[in-house]
C-alpha cells in the first residue's frame, strides 16, 4: 500500500449505463446501493485505467454486452491509497485482504457489512479522496474509485467532453 498523488496527466475511463451518462461526475449510481469500496450513501465514481478494463468491469459476467456510454476523465488527486502493489499490515491490518471479497453476496444476500466497506471508511477517515486497486475482472487492469464528496481544493475531476456530446439530463429515460 502506497499513499500517493495523481498529477492530472493520467486519463481514466468509465463505461456508464446510458441513463447515468448525464451525471458523469456525481457518483450517485454507486451511492444508491453501494459498491465494492463504498457503502450506500457514499457517492463514489469507479474509473478504470484503460478503456478495455472499463468495458470489462461494466460487462462483469453478463453473456451479452449491455448498452454503455464510454467516457474519459482527467483526474488530479492530492492523496490516494494505492493497493496495486501490496500493503503494509502495520497501516492497513487484514482489511486490505478483504478488498476482493464477494461484497454483493455479503451486503445483499447475507445482510452482512462487507469488510471492503470498512476499508473504504478507513481510507476516507484518513483524508484520502480515492483508492487505486487491481481489477477483479481484468487481471491486467487497474481501477480507481474517487470519493466525490471527499474532493479537496487541490483535487480535480473532469469528464472529457469537448463537443458536449454527453446528455444533459435523464429525460430520454423518463416514462412517456
Amino acid at each position: 500500500m502506497i499513499v500517493s498523488s495523481l498529477d492530472g496527466s493520467l486519463t481514466f475511463y468509465r463505461a456508464h449505463t446510458p441513463q447515468w451518462a448525464s451525471q458523469p461526475l456525481s457518483g450517485a449510481g454507486a451511492g444508491r446501493k453501494g459498491g465494492r469500496l463504498n457503502r450506500p450513501g457514499v457517492h463514489a465514481l469507479y474509473l478504470a485505467a484503460s478503456p478495455a478494463t472499463a468495458i470489462a468491469e461494466y460487462q462483469q459476467l453478463a453473456s451479452l454486452m449491455p448498452p454503455l456510454t464510454l467516457a474519459a476523465y482527467h483526474v488530479r488527486l492530492a492523496s490516494v491509497v494505492d493497493f496495486r502493489a501490496g500493503f503494509d499490515p502495520r497501516v492497513w491490518p487484514p482489511l486490505w485482504q478483504e478488498l476482493q471479497c464477494n461484497w454483493r453476496q455479503l451486503a445483499f444476500a447475507d445482510r452482512i457489512e462487507p469488510p471492503s466497506w470498512v476499508l473504504s471508511d478507513e481510507v476516507l477517515a484518513a483524508g484520502h479522496a480515492g483508492i487505486l486497486f487491481p481489477s477483479t475482472i481484468d487481471p491486467t487492469g487497474a481501477n480507481l474509485v474517487v470519493y466525490v464528496d471527499a474532493l479537496g481544493a487541490n483535487d480535480a475531476l473532469a469528464v472529457h467532453d469537448p463537443d458536449s456530446a454527453l446528455p444533459r439530463d435523464r429525460s430520454s429515460w423518463s416514462a412517456p
